[in-house]
Order: C-alpha cells, then sequence, then structure tokens
C-alpha cells in the first residue's frame, strides 16, 4: 500500500530535479575575471637579499607578488661590471632568474638594472627602473652618475648604446681596457650608471658591435668626455603631487631625498671619418656602361682592359660621385662595348682585417647576353628590328623646369649619354619683353664630374615669363644620337610671393667660424649661410615652416666634421633653433637666438627628431579612479626581511634606492 502511495511522489521529485538542473544549465555564465589590473609587479623577497654584502651567487632569484614575463633581457637588462658571458636572465612564474656564468671579482659592486623589462604575465605593466645590488666585498659602493646621449651631427637622442667609466685615465684604457661599470641609454638618450665607488673616472660611450666593451674597431660609433667626472651626493627636495583625479590635486607633499651628481652629463656620439675600404659591386647593366660601387669614399683606382688589350684611357670617358665612391665608365670605342665578354684589371684602396689600408689588385670579368642571340633563325630579324628602332631613338633631355620657377634655381640640363658636341648657339633662353620673347644672356658650365649634366646660369626677372629652346640636333652623344627638339615655357615666381629672415646670433664661442642650415620638416638642409658679424642672412625663401642650425666650423671648411678620439678631437659643435620659424610671402624676417639659452638635450624641436622617446601607456581618469580604488582595498601586508624593506602594496611602502630608483 505504502509503496503504491510514494512511487508517483518519487516520480515527481525526479523530474522536478531534472527541470531544476536543465534550467541552470541553460542559463550558464562565463565567470567574471575581477578588477582590471593597473599596477606593476610588487617584489615579495630576494635571494641573495638585496644589498647583500660578502656575496658570491651564480643564480640570484626574485619573487614578486604574481606572475612576470622579461622582456628582450639581452637588450634592457644590464649587468655591470659587464659579463664577457652573457648571464641567463629568464622569468619562471612569479620568480625571476639571473644566472651569472663568469667567475665574480673580489670586493665589488653588482649590479643589475633591469630598467622596465619586467612586467606582469597578464595586463603588462612594466616595473619600471628596477635594480638589485649585492657586493663580493663588505662594502655596497652606491655612487651613481646619469646624463644623456646625442648623435653629434644632428642632436638625435642615441638609444642603446654602451656608456662605461675608467678609473685609468690613460688614453689607452678606451681602446685596450674593457669598462669597469656599464649603463646602457633609454629610448630617450638616457643613462644611469650605478654601483660607482668615490673616486675619479673618465667617462665614453661605445656602440660595441663586437661586445668586448672596449673601441677597437674604427666603425663603432663613440663618445668621450673631455673632462674628469667625480661622483658625489647631495641633498635635495622636491614636490611630489597626488591628484583625486586627472584633475582635482589631493595633496602636494615635499619629499626630501639624496641626489645622486653628476646627473646632467651630455656625451656627443660619432663615427670616425675612418670607413673599411673595398670593392663593393661591379656590373654592366647595358654594352656601353660599367659601373663600379666602392663601400666608402676612396682615390680614384687605376685599370686596364685585358679583353680586349686596351692600356690606354681613350676608350671610355668617366662619370663619378664627389667623393668616387661609385664610378660609371661610359665604354666610346665600338670595338670594346661591341665585345660580349670584358676583362679588366684593376688597381684599388683595400682595407685588412687589422683596419689598414693597401693597394689590392683584381681581375673583373664583365659578361653581356645579347636579345636574340640564341634564338636561332630569328637572330637576323631581331637585329634589323632593333636597328629600325634605334633609327627612330633621339636622345633623351631632362631638365628641372616646371611651368612655375623658384626664383633663386638656375636651369639644369642632363642628357641620357655623355656628349660630344652641344653647339651652345643652338640653345635659346627668351624673356617675354612687352609681349614679344626675346633672347637674354646666361652662362653655361658643364659638370666636372659628370659629362651629362650642365647648368645654365642666367639672371632672372621676379615674375618674368621665360621660354627655353634646344633646337634638334644641337647636341649629340658619344654614341652618335642626337637630341630632338626641346621647348618649355614657364614663369618665375614674384618677389611678393618670397620672404626674408635674418638672425643675429649671440652666444657663440669667440672668433671661430660658424654657419646656418635652414633645414625642412625632414631634418634636411636645403639653404645654407655663413654666419658674419654674429649675423646669417637668407634671401628669397619659399613660405612655410622650417627649422635651422648651427655648426661651430672649427676647421672653416663649410661642412661639419666628425671627431677623432686618436687625436683627442671633439665632433664639430652643433646648435638647433629650439622651435620652428615661420616664413611669410612678402615678409621680412628677424629673429634673435641665443645658443645658449636653452640646454642642448633640449634644443631640437620635436617635430623633426625622428627618435622619439617611446610613449608609456596612460590611463584614463576613469581607469586612475579604478586603480586607486583597488589599491585602498588591497590588504596585503608588507613583506619584512632581513637587510629587505621591500614593500608591497601601495607605492608608498616601496624603498627609494640609490639614485631615486624604486624597487
Amino acid at each position: 500500500m505504502l509503496h503504491r502511495i510514494f512511487r508517483p511522489l518519487i516520480w515527481l521529485f525526479l523530474l522536478i530535479g531534472i527541470a531544476a538542473l536543465y534550467h541552470s544549465c541553460a542559463n550558464m555564465a562565463a565567470p567574471t575575471g575581477g578588477p582590471q589590473d593597473y599596477d606593476p609587479p610588487v617584489v615579495r623577497r630576494a635571494s641573495p637579499d638585496f644589498n647583500s654584502l660578502n656575496a658570491s651567487p651564480t643564480r640570484i632569484e626574485i619573487e614578486f607578488d604574481e606572475n612576470i614575463k622579461i622582456e628582450k633581457p639581452s637588450e634592457k637588462v644590464i649587468v655591470t661590471p659587464p659579463q664577457k658571458n652573457m648571464p641567463v636572465i629568464r622569468s619562471a612564474g612569479r620568480k625571476a632568474i639571473v644566472e651569472l656564468k663568469d667567475t665574480l671579482s673580489l670586493n665589488t659592486t653588482y649590479t643589475i638594472d633591469f630598467t622596465d623589462a619586467i612586467a606582469d604575465n597578464n595586463e603588462g605593466n612594466p616595473l619600471e627602473n628596477f635594480v638589485y645590488s649585492f657586493s663580493t666585498g663588505d662594502r655596497l659602493d652606491t655612487l651613481s652618475i646619469a646624463g644623456k646621449v646625442l648623435t653629434a651631427q644632428n642632436l638625435e637622442p642615441v638609444t642603446g648604446i654602451y656608456v662605461g667609466i675608467h678609473s685609468n685615465h690613460s688614453d689607452t684604457a678606451f681602446t685596450h681596457i674593457p669598462f669597469e661599470r656599464i649603463s646602457r641609454t633609454d629610448s630617450r638618450g638616457k643613462f644611469t650608471v650605478r654601483g660607482m665607488a668615490p673616486g675619479k673616472y673618465k667617462v665614453f660611450a661605445l656602440d660595441d658591435l663586437n661586445r668586448d666593451y672596449k673601441y677597437d674597431n674604427p666603425q663603432e660609433s663613440i663618445a668621450f668626455l673631455d673632462s674628469i667626472v667625480i661622483p658625489s651626493t647631495m641633498p635635495a627636495v622636491r614636490q611630489d603631487t597626488i591628484f583625486q583625479d586627472s584633475l582635482t590635486i589631493d595633496t602636494v607633499r615635499t619629499v626630501h631625498y639624496t641626489r645622486f651628481t653628476p646627473d646632467d652629463l651630455v656625451l656627443y656620439s660619432f663615427l670616425s671619418d675612418f670607413q673599411r675600404q673595398y670593392l663593393q659591386k661591379y656590373e654592366r647593366p647595358e654594352a656601353h656602361r660599367i659601373n663600379l660601387f666602392f663601400s666608402a669614399p676612396t682615390e680614384k683606382p687605376s685599370f686596364f682592359l685585358l679583353r680586349p688589350d686596351k692600356r690606354g684611357d681613350d676608350w671610355y670617358v668617366t662619370e663619378r660621385s664627389a667623393k668616387n665612391d661609385t664610378l660609371m665608365l661610359w665604354i666610346t670605342d665600338s670595338l670594346v662595348y661591341r665585345q660580349d665578354s670584358l676583362s679588366m684589371q684593376i688597381n684599388y684602396i683595400r682595407t685588412d682585417s687589422l683596419n689598414k689600408n693597401y693597394i689590392a689588385t683584381d681581375t673583373l670579368n664583365f659578361n653581356m647576353r645579347r636579345k636574340g642571340h640564341d634564338r636561332g633563325g630569328t637572330e637576323k630579324k631581331e637585329k634589323k628590328k632593333e636597328e629600325e628602332e634605334e633609327q627612330l631613338t633621339f636622345l633623351s633631355v631632362k631638365t628641372n623646369v616646371q611651368s612655375t620657377f623658384e626664383l633663386f634655381n638656375p636651369v639644369r640640363i642632363e642628357f641620357e649619354h655623355p656628349v660630344v658636341a652641344f653647339d651652345t648657339t643652338h640653345v635659346h633662353l627668351l624673356a617675354e619683353i612687352d609681349s614679344l620673347f626675346e633672347p637674354i644672356p646666361f652662362r653655361l658650365e658643364s659638370d666636372s664630374l659628370n659629362p651629362r649634366k650642365f647648368t645654365l646660369r642666367p639672371r632672372w626677372t621676379p615674375g618674368g615669363k621665360y621660354k627655353i629652346l634646344i633646337d634638334s640636333a644641337t647636341v649629340t652623344s658619344r654614341y652618335g644620337i642626337w637630341n630632338n627638339k626641346y621647348e618649355q615655357s614657364f614663369t618665375v615666381k614674384p618677389l611678393d610671393q618670397y620672404g626674408n629672415l635674418e638672425i643675429a646670433i649671440s652666444g657663440l664661442p669667440e672668433g671661430k667660424p660658424a654657419f646656418v642650415e635652414l633645414l625642412d620638416k625632414s631634418d634636411k638642409p636645403f639653404r645654407k649661410s655663413d654666419v658674419k658679424a654674429n649675423r646669417a642672412r637668407f634671401q628669397d625663401l619659399p613660405p612655410g615652416e622650417i627649422y635651422a642650425r648651427i655648426v661651430i666650423d672649427e676647421n672653416g671648411d663649410g661642412v661639419w666634421t666628425t671627431g677623432n678620439y686618436e687625436e683627442g678631437r671633439q665632433p664639430e659643435q652643433v646648435f638647433y633653433y629650439p622651435g620652428k620659424l615661420v616664413i611669410r610671402a612678402f615678409s621680412d624676417h628677424e629673429q634673435d637666438w641665443n645658443v645658449n639659452a636653452t640646454p642642448v638635450i633640449n634644443q631640437k624641436p620635436e617635430e623633426i627628431t625622428k627618435n622619439k622617446p617611446q610613449e608609456k601607456k596612460r590611463l584614463t581618469p576613469d581607469q586612475e579612479r579604478e586603480r586607486q580604488r583597488q589599491q585602498q582595498n588591497q590588504q596585503n601586508p608588507p613583506f619584512s626581511g632581513t637587510g629587505g624593506g621591500i614593500g608591497a602594496g601601495s607605492s608608498s611602502n616601496m624603498m627609494q634606492q640609490p639614485g631615486g630608483m624604486r624597487y
């Protein structure tokens, strides 16, 4: 009887349970990830402990409060004194692990500067300026120096260059002995050399190509200070502002700290004028032309043909670059350029493995595969077709003439091939006078380096209308091809489309020549003027935004000159006008410029700075308020360990380390 009563109830409860289970499964939701993390990892402990004395570890472990990653350790992490054998630097869960491969020196402070390489694994919040130190002796050296490295020629911040010190003041220490301590510049060109003992030091920068921490390769960029640096400390005060949000100030605190000096060093990086010399490439792109490319400016090589045998220089015409690093040989002897295979002996300057130059002799072979040569019965047909096309081909002419022409430009003419005859009586420059075009005088100059280029220099009338004519067959090339008729009309811009600029300069070194270069938005110079009586003048400038720099021309050669460490010569000094100059049409502009009014490290305008600093991730006001709320809600007690003092939680618990860097 009871069995019959309870059986329906059992089935009822079973059906209700299945329905409830189905309902809960149908409404499953992903678990929330909790509040977003805006804070960098916090140090918990280290082994050996921070700033340990009489320690000689081969393995260092630093534990954090969350999982971490180490980005680009070979680039960002600096171990000093520098290591011959690269340490192994990696992350494992919450730990940063450093395995040292070198034997540690006695009584030496070792510093591992992680810069911003350590970040939390999830959000990638970097722990900036994180430094770990220990000493193999009973004293920890804590002095430091800081500054910036700039490229000498254009004041660009130099990223990733080593900065090192020597207590040995011999001139040969830099070239024969590895650095005692090192740092590396960040994206802003800034550096800090840490863990220094009291003393007197020479400071250098080195783009170390072979990682031996000494200047033994002239192809390495370097910088050096002329003065001796003495690291020291001094008490200092700064104001820290705490914001409630992005606009509202909560508290302004006065913070006393120790300042490590000097912290404003400026090193000017340069590459010596030595360059390895060798024949980089050679080619015969067409039957009557040979190209020779050298790795660096060089003296003109000597050469002669072996096949066919030609010992003179009457079989070619030379076209070259200003410094002979590119040579173009236009073959003018038809018996030579009709040969499918040429062989040349060349004598040129080459640099050996000891960076010494010597005269090298090479044999170069040039093979020419002509069109239609392997086409059997069609060869004669192709050859006939090519001859017909050649009869219709004219010598091409290029000029810089445009419909609207700049007042300060000459007319530049370039032909396709070297010319053997240029009858200038058939070149006409006409100016519109009373509605009629009449010839005007001009001077025609041939280019000393390029036999295909000529420059036509008249005296332009602002706003004038002109026409240039080159009659047909006026110019004949070395290969018997002449030009077709060339005609171009153009108008020279009037004066009211230009502005003039005069710069009054102060603060220059006494009695030294200098020149000013005007720069476009790509930092490329387009006009130059010598400084006379502390003034530089520029006329007929096109309207627009321009920039300026000044070069102290120590040797008076009219160009910027690099430095030389062996001679103890710094590169020529450069200053940038710390802003842009706006040129307006039909206006005279005057500008005062004190080259010392703005520190050199801040002179170059950001608009034309190519190596811009990496932007740090910024929080929105809402994100900052959320970060502060999360920080206030944290209940993590600070860790207290021997010699540690490393706090967890808010930044107020973090310990200030030497150099003002935070753990």
